[in-house]
């Protein structure tokens, strides 16, 4: 890859970005919300949830400010909820450190909570003008293929050399559109998934892959382990058309709300067995079928069951449809639950 390629995908960029809302602003705050909804979420699904946070808190002191509630409703749906909560970690450091604004500086950007070497690089480059990469899988994609590259591509050292590849082209070009032109590449040329478009790339005549039609092969990456499977069993209990919601104090989905559940699968007559037990006094089950909800590393499958109660349950929240939907956190798992409610 020469300079010459570089200036090609640069000047491609310019002709060909995608109108984002991110990309009218040059403000580190707006631009580090942007960075990181898009951190495994689709760009498409990002641009709703951007402008909706971005409304409710504009500044780094409204961030740090916020309610853990309010705020994980705002990320309601985006997933990976630690994000939002390593957000607001942030925020307090910021407002706490630096007088509420990033700083423009790589070492102290890495020390913040949640901001690891890809969305300082992207901080740097796109809000501040510094010549710092940012490499995200769109990137090391492209650059695999460019260099025919063998190697694992969640091996860090591969990662390291190609951000000191870009670190000597970055130089040479305004560092956001050189940072966001290898992005977009990946993102709506040299896709993830399917045929790359290598007729429309601006670097397909430096691209080792492309010339010996091997494109496919790349990037190389270890196998992942299947992900395991957990059987569920919801319990929706239901008392005076209000239904129950309990909040998770830690683990996966921490911060939010859902509905009772127990790691084993349950038929009908194992749910009553089962609530007896327990000291629970019902007047009907009503099955509401099964779900499945697949993370990057395991899949729910669960039953899921209404419970008509004759006197409230354990110490749960009994809330009404709306509310829990205007004022609560329901992660994805439990949303179409909720709908078939």
């Amino acid at each position: 890859m020469k300079q010459q390629d570089i200036e090609n995908l640069v000047l491609w960029y310019q002709k060909n970005k995608r109108d984002l809302p991110w990309r009218h602003t040059k403000d580190a705050y707006k631009i580090w919300i942007s960075e990181i909804m898009l951190q495994q979420t689709r760009v498409e699904a990002v641009k709703r949830y951007y402008e909706v946070f971005l409304k409710s808190l504009p500044t780094v002191y409204d961030l740090a400010q916020v309610s853990d509630d309010e705020l994980l409703k705002l990320w309601e749906g985006l997933g990976y909820y630690s994000r939002a909560r390593n957000l607001k970690k942030c925020a307090c450091e910021l407002v706490r450190s630096y007088q509420g604004v990033l700083p423009d500086d790589e070492k102290e950007l890495l020390s913040l909570p949640g901001i690891g070497e890809y969305t300082a690089g992207a901080i740097l480059s796109i809000a501040y003008l510094k010549p710092v990469p940012a490499i995200d899988g769109n990137v090391m994609r492209v650059l695999s293929r460019v260099y025919e590259d063998e190697r694992d591509m969640l091996n860090s050292q591969v990662r390291k050399e190609y951000s000191e590849i870009l670190r000597k082209f970055i130089k040479k070009y305004p560092p956001d559109d050189f940072t966001q032109s290898f992005i977009e590449l990946g993102a709506v040329v040299c896709v993830p998934n399917g045929t790359p478009l290598c007729e429309e790339c601006p670097l397909k005549r430096c691209c080792k892959a492309h010339r010996h039609h091997k494109e496919l092969l790349y990037p190389v990456k270890s196998a992942k382990k299947p992900r395991k499977i957990i059987s569920k069993t919801v319990f929706v209990f239901e008392y005076c058309g209000r239904y129950s919601i309990l909040k998770k104090e830690e683990g996966l989905l921490s911060g939010t709300y859902e509905f009772p559940n127990v790691d084993e699968k349950m038929c009908q007559d194992d749910v009553k067995k089962y609530l007896a037990q327990q000291g629970c006094s019902f007047s009907k089950i009503v099955s509401l079928g099964e779900f499945k909800h697949i993370f990057s590393h395991l899949e729910w499958h669960m039953n899921a069951y209404v419970i008509s109660l004759q006197k409230p349950f354990k110490d749960y929240l009994y809330v009404g449809l709306e509310e829990i939907k205007m004022n609560y956190s329901i992660p994805s798992a439990f949303q179409k639950i909720l709908e078939k409610i």
